[in-house]
């Protein structure tokens, strides 16, 4: 394969160096699509060998794992750490290949690098980590490429579009203010005031919500209204309001879209100042996912406008 035209096309990329790890006939599917996106394959070694060919690796733009089914072992958990050493070491991507069980697992071990998480990836899947992998300079001529650029410049608009939205209530400009106070609260739902000055929001009120949208999906096709940032910012709001920690795979259920997908929103939705990461002291294998103070802020006032206006939580 090496060399040859892939069956996408030819691609006009620089050649980035990828080391692909993992154990069993999947690990190959990883090597198959680092070479059909242009990079060349330096090695392809076991689970148990990876960390020792990392930390010789002197070149590397790519560290390509496939993990195994099931808990997560002392090799997984070693692989995992050499290669956030190795993408720490060399500003590399780690393009990671892993089952639903392994969510929670991944993304703490990952957390602070370059990643693309892959929850049970299909070909497309492993196609495009590696072809987003290319500095922006690169060009990939390939309608596949361009259909993936229009859905990623579509989710950053979409979460900077919230995040400002958000960031303006929690601001209470002066135009919001004024429209807050030319609406008339026809339905108070809301329990003792918090510090801020805002009414504090009933929980039930948000997974009220979050039950309604879900029960769309009995009666039309659930990728027909997939609104994973709305999703899992309701739920962690709910969560935020009864004081429950949210781990990374929960949040990617609520969010009702593939864990891959959700895995990349929660990834921008961080990126763009909502989302906050917290570690679990008893457990370094976990991480939960929390609402900064400027998306509770916004939340907050969010709900207080809505029932202002006598509506309901969309």
């Amino acid at each position: 394969m090496e060399g040859s035209t892939s069956y996408l096309g030819a691609l006009d990329l620089d050649e980035r160096v990828v080391v692909a790890i993992g154990d069993g006939d999947a690990v190959e599917l990883m090597a198959e699509a680092a070479r059909a996106a242009g990079a060349r394959v330096a090695g392809r070694v076991s689970l148990a060998e990876g960390p020792r060919r990392l930390s010789m690796q002197a070149r590397l733009h790519v560290v390509a794992l496939d993990l195994p089914a099931g808990e997560a072992d002392a090799a997984t958990m070693a692989v995992l750490d050499a290669a956030a050493a190795a993408a720490h070491r060399h500003d590399a991507l780690v393009v990671a290949a892993f089952p639903p069980e392994a969510i929670d697992v991944v993304a703490a071990a990952l957390d602070g690098v370059r990643a693309e998480l892959l929850c049970n990836p299909t070909p497309i899947d492993r196609l495009t980590a590696f072809a987003l992998a290319a500095p922006p300079s690169q060009t990939l001529h390939d309608a596949a490429r361009e259909s993936d650029q229009r859905r990623l410049r579509q989710l950053n608009d979409e979460v900077a579009r919230i995040a400002e939205t958000l960031a303006r209530l929690a601001r209470s400009e002066p135009g919001t203010a004024t429209l807050m106070t030319q609406v008339a609260d026809k339905a108070p739902a809301f329990r003792a005031m918090p510090d801020d000055g805002e009414p504090a929001v009933d929980p039930a009120d948000i997974r009220a919500a979050i039950r309604a949208r879900r029960m769309r999906d009995q009666f039309f096709a659930g990728d027909l209204f997939a609104d994973p940032a709305w999703d899992m910012l309701l739920d962690l709001f709910a969560a935020h309001l009864e004081h429950v920690r949210v781990s990374v795979s929960s949040l990617c259920i609520a969010a009702s879209v593939p864990a891959t997908t959700a895995l990349r929103w929660i990834t921008t939705m961080r990126e763009a100042g909502l989302f906050e990461r917290h570690d679990d002291p008893f457990d370094r294998r976990r991480a939960y996912v929390g609402l900064s103070e400027t998306a509770v802020m916004g939340m907050r006032r969010y709900c207080a406008a809505i029932r202002r206006a006598g509506l309901s939580i969309p």
